[in-house]
């Protein structure tokens, strides 16, 4: 299955990986390489590698312990950063207790890393993850529980001079930067009220999240000017700004009334123009769009020959 007749914007789509649980896929600055998880054979859980961009040459970038997440690039295509719990245990940390819904585990044990030579950026005791890379490779925008709430922060790229960019309480995360640096995209929940608020905060220190709601803000690189896009009370989830600077690809459950399924969708960054991309999938998410703004990258159920497999697909942009 490659893209549907309704997925306009999708040509010559290619599946990239086969099997497995394979996800955020994210170009290297030159658009050369991908950077994504997988949990695939001999490993429990979700470690870094890379391929090339037509799937060949893949190599396992992290360790091989514990559990790996959100790697990306340095504009160099060579150096990369991505948290992983193994300090803690090269064991997998526990599956989370999905008694009260469908929750995210918040492990406590990630950390932050650069490599390819092994460094640890982040010294917390708490989250720390959810990492991406200014163009211009000088700073890190990233969540973390280290204000006892999941805020964003940029750092430097060898770990010093953190800077809380949110405030509000609730979960901000899922940050990215425009490919002119200029702009940072994310994803909020901010509970509005009163049970909504007990509820997020029981589930935080159980070091649990609920992604059941979500909207997509942006902000300037330094946190100012922060701004809602989205307001339909979905689970909107991993926007990227085009390299327009002006349309906002994410993926959302807003078409379905028992919000179990994902698609891809384009909006304006004023909020207007909302477009739904993707049809073909139960679940299409990670978005991605190259530097030149020719190719994008994404994950997907289609194809899938196992109830959680989810592959990496490349194709062309048509605006």
């Amino acid at each position: 299955m490659g893209a549907s007749s309704q997925e306009t914007h999708l040509h010559n789509l290619k599946q990239l990986t086969f099997g497995g649980q394979n996800a955020e896929a994210y170009f290297s600055f030159d658009g050369s390489k991908l950077i994504f998880q997988s949990t695939r054979a001999p490993y429990r859980c979700d470690q870094i590698f890379s391929m090339n961009v037509d799937g060949t040459d893949v190599k396992l970038l992290s360790t091989g312990k514990g559990r790996t997440t959100c790697g990306f690039f340095f504009p160099d295509s060579k150096h990369y950063i991505y948290a992983s719990t193994h300090l803690a245990s090269a064991a997998c940390p526990p599956a989370p207790d999905r008694s009260q819904g469908y929750v995210w585990p918040i492990y406590p044990t990630y950390e932050i890393f650069s490599a390819d030579k092994l460094t640890r950026l982040t010294t917390n005791r708490v989250y720390d993850a959810e990492g991406t890379i200014s163009p211009d490779g000088k700073k890190i925008v990233f969540t973390s529980m280290r204000s006892g709430d999941l805020d964003i922060y940029t750092m430097n790229t060898d770990g010093s001079g953190a800077k809380r960019l949110t405030f509000d309480k609730g979960y901000d995360g899922g940050p990215f930067f425009s490919w002119d640096g200029k702009t940072i995209v994310y994803r909020a929940y901010h509970p509005k009220t009163k049970e909504e608020l007990q509820d997020y905060q029981s589930l935080l220190t159980q070091n649990l999240l609920k992604p059941t709601k979500a909207e997509i803000f942006m902000m300037s690189a330094d946190g100012s000017h922060k701004r809602q896009v989205t307001n339909n009370g979905a689970a909107n989830w991993a926007p990227f700004l085009l390299p327009n600077n002006r349309q906002i690809i994410f993926s959302s459950n807003l078409h379905d009334p028992e919000r179990k399924s994902f698609s891809l969708y384009l909006t304006n960054v004023d909020g207007t123009g909302l477009e739904r991309i993707s049809y073909a999938a139960r679940f299409d998410s990670f978005p991605m769009l190259s530097r030149d703004g020719k190719k994008l990258v994404f994950a997907s159920t289609r194809n899938g020959k196992e109830p959680r497999e989810f592959n990496i697909f490349l194709g062309d942009w048509v605006p």
